[in-house]
């Protein structure tokens, strides 16, 4: 495990720095966490408590110096299992979570292929950016959850667009896209939130849907601690549900760690982020809280804003709290249009466009992995996306792997003066084997060695000093050579075998069938004892 150093070093000017970037964050979490739990089904005050308790906790369990925390859960889940069902599962996400970080699963994370990575997230930027069209242009529409469905009804009510909505969107929409070079010390979603917000509340009075006359009026002061009921056929029914947000949580938690760590130069400890998050997420619902995990766009405005320890992530908590207290009343009067370009901007700067356009250039199989991974993320499920990505990428990657593997007849080494040849060197096939051995590429061990293998050869060498690894299938494809050979009443002997290989020999016991004494360092000493015996018993078995 990594050692923790989120705190080394640490002083009052960095406490300062930290009060300055939880205060920005603090603020620019607020309209996102509205917006997001709007975005997901639920009621826009659970987002708030959200963003309140897990990303307090986050920061202080949390592996990563800068980690925002807040993801909301999927719009379908929350249509097709009901807001209290999905409380239970991500509280069953955040124990799955625990454990995955226990057990140091939170180190595969970074074997997925990076075309999965950008496939995936810019399919997730499409879908919020896609999700907020009917709000920007003030469309009643009926939520669905296939994305396909959604473009559809918006097509058909498109004869419903309010004008004034459009107008508040695109005041918000202006500001956001001019204030970081009018002001660019005031956040950007703030102001445009703000601005657009009056705009709307005196020029255009019950002209544009707001969170009050849509959700009802955001309660003042604490949550509420409730504890979920339980039951074995909940969880039994909910698991699924609990493996996916874990999955998808874990992979974007640790995502925006890694990007925090680039931007500021640290490492984040991958096993310890997701038991912070799990804990994290094992509390929220008892608040009503629905699942968190780290926030890409708050991540970086975190580290931008000065931010040096999770310290500013605990503050931006506590800001959050203090404008729940004391202005949740003013926030019945934000309208819907003005939360939607805050989201279209998140998802515009999480789609990575560059490295989506960049990977398609190369017109590789990397290009493949990138657009299935991006199109079955947007046109069928998210966790579908991920999993075709990585099948294809293994897939891909398994092809690339079993063409590495080269054998190559090298019979000609036979003919030296060691012994006196005679018509010794035709009994004995040399192969010389470079590269991994693995399921991938038995089939090449099995037609270049085994199916030539006849009652002619007494003795075959392999010389694996360029075999770094093999597996248990590649182990498999050599004991039968030795039973082929066996059969012939032939001997193998290996020179120059790796640790990696021999130990594995050892432990599935062929090592000791093939017998120790037929293992050499070196080629040389292999045919010099391969001659040695086939002259010294004439014709006789080795």
């Amino acid at each position: 495990m990594i050692k923790d150093t989120r705190f080394q070093g640490y002083n009052m000017r960095g406490f300062q720095k930290d009060v300055t970037a939880g205060l920005v964050v603090g603020i620019v979490a607020i309209p996102l966490g509205l917006a997001f739990a709007i975005a997901s089904g639920v009621e826009p005050i659970y987002g708030l408590y959200t963003t309140i308790i897990a990303g307090i906790l986050i920061s202080i369990l949390g592996g990563s110096k800068y980690h925002g925390a807040f993801v909301p859960l999927l719009f379908g889940i929350v249509t097709q299992y009901g807001y209290d069902s999905l409380l239970i599962a991500g509280f069953l996400a955040g124990l799955i979570l625990v454990v995955m970080g226990l057990l140091k699963l939170g180190n595969l994370m970074k074997f997925i292929p990076r075309p999965v990575i950008i496939g995936f997230t810019t399919g997730i930027a499409i879908i919020i950016f896609s999700g907020q069209i009917a709000s920007f242009f003030g469309i009643k529409v009926e939520k669905h959850e296939t994305f396909m469905d959604n473009m559809r009804e918006l097509v058909v009510k498109a004869d419903t667009i309010n004008v004034y909505s459009v107008s508040v969107a695109a005041i918000c929409f202006i500001v956001i896209l001019l204030s970081p070079r009018i002001l660019p010390r005031v956040p950007g979603p703030i102001l445009g939130l703000l601005i657009s917000t009056i705009t709307a509340y005196y020029l255009f009075p019950n002209k544009v849907a707001t969170i009050g006359s849509t959700y009802g009026a955001i309660p003042r002061g604490f949550p509420e601690f409730k504890v979920p009921e339980l039951s074995l056929e909940i969880i039994i029914t909910l698991l699924p549900v609990a493996f996916t947000i874990a999955l998808l949580g874990g992979v974007e938690s640790l995502l925006s760690a890694t990007v925090a760590d680039n931007m500021g130069g640290s490492k984040h400890d991958s096993n310890k982020e997701l038991v912070g998050q799990g804990i994290a997420n094992i509390a929220t619902p008892f608040f009503g809280g629905i699942p968190a995990t780290g926030a890409i766009a708050r991540t970086a405005t975190n580290i931008k804003s000065g931010a040096v320890s999770p310290m500013s992530g605990i503050i931006h908590g506590i800001v959050v709290l203090l404008v729940l207290l004391v202005l949740s009343p003013y926030a019945a009067h934000i309208p819907l249009a003005s939360m939607a370009p805050i989201l279209m901007f998140v998802a515009w700067n999480m789609s990575e466009r560059k490295e989506f356009a960049h990977v398609l250039k190369t017109k590789t199989a990397d290009s493949v992995v990138l657009l299935v991974t991006f199109l079955v993320t947007v046109f069928t499920d998210l966790i579908m996306g991920v999993g075709i990505g990585l099948l294809i990428a293994f897939a891909t990657f398994i092809k690339k792997m079993s063409h590495t593997l080269k054998i190559r007849e090298r019979n000609h080494e036979v003919h030296h003066e060691i012994v006196p040849s005679d018509n010794l060197d035709s009994k004995i096939n040399v192969y010389n084997l470079e590269g991994p051995l693995f399921f991938g590429s038995i089939d090449v061990l099995e037609s270049s060695i085994l199916a030539n293998l006849d009652n002619k050869t007494k003795v075959l060498v392999l010389s694996m000093r360029r075999v770094t690894y093999m597996d248990t299938s590649a182990e498999a494809a050599l004991l039968a050579i030795v039973n082929r050979i066996g059969k012939y009443k032939g001997k193998l002997i290996i020179s120059g075998i790796q640790q990696q290989p021999k130990e594995l020999l050892i432990s599935t016991g062929l090592y000791h069938k093939i017998e120790k004494q037929h293992f050499f360092k070196s080629k040389e000493d292999a045919l010099y004892f391969a001659k040695k015996q086939l002259y010294a018993n004439s014709d006789k078995v080795v």
